[in-house]
């Protein structure tokens, strides 16, 4: 072999090496892309937590993996109105016990949440397995719990507890899938 065919060898194989390199690039770009698209500040959440971005995204690949495989139900609309029901008594409390009725939403959701097949363990895990179905709501779920757990030691206010119930609603609106609750309703009609 001589020279020249080894240099076109070397030529082919840094081009095929490049491409393969771009093609590379390219996917991990689309990925991350994709995953910020659908998290949202759950994903700049997740790289702050992981310390790196490729540590977030293999944290957030595996929780949509992990869902998948969970068997969340739909609520069946008398059971929906029941936690409805519960859940307008809880907002009536605020007024005479907020941090109680702060207590009373987060307990309701949890339940919720038991009902529908969420796995409950600890409350990191149910906010990530919440932030694949519900993306844009958990930031609400987490800076609610924040608020709570503040409240066990009497550091917070009654705005503050009246904001962690609004940020505790968006969730409970979510997982009781509300609007097509609604949407049945009007079809019945």
């Amino acid at each position: 072999m001589d020279n020249q065919t080894l240099i076109l060898i070397l030529i082919g194989v840094v081009v095929v090496l490049a491409a393969a390199i771009a093609a590379w690039i390219a996917i991990r770009a689309r990925r991350s892309q994709r995953l910020r698209e659908k998290y949202g500040p759950e994903y700049d959440y997740t790289v702050n937590k992981a310390g790196d971005r490729r540590t977030a995204e293999e944290a957030l690949v595996e929780r949509e993996k992990r869902v998948q495989k969970i068997k969340i139900q739909e609520l069946d609309m008398q059971k929906a109105e029941l936690y409805k029901a519960e859940w307008d008594g809880i907002q009536t409390d605020f007024v005479d016990r907020p941090y109680g009725s702060v207590e009373e939403a987060d307990r309701l959701i949890t339940e919720v949440m038991i009902t529908r097949g969420f796995p409950v363990e600890d409350f990191e895990r149910r906010a990530a397995d919440i932030s694949v179905l519900y993306p844009d709501v958990v930031i609400n779920y987490r800076n609610a719990h924040a608020i709570a757990e503040k409240g066990q030691h009497n550091g917070v206010t009654t705005e503050d507890l009246r904001q962690a119930m609004v940020y505790y609603h968006s969730l409970f609106d979510e997982l009781l899938e509300t609007e097509k609750i609604k949407q049945k309703e009007v079809a019945l009609l």
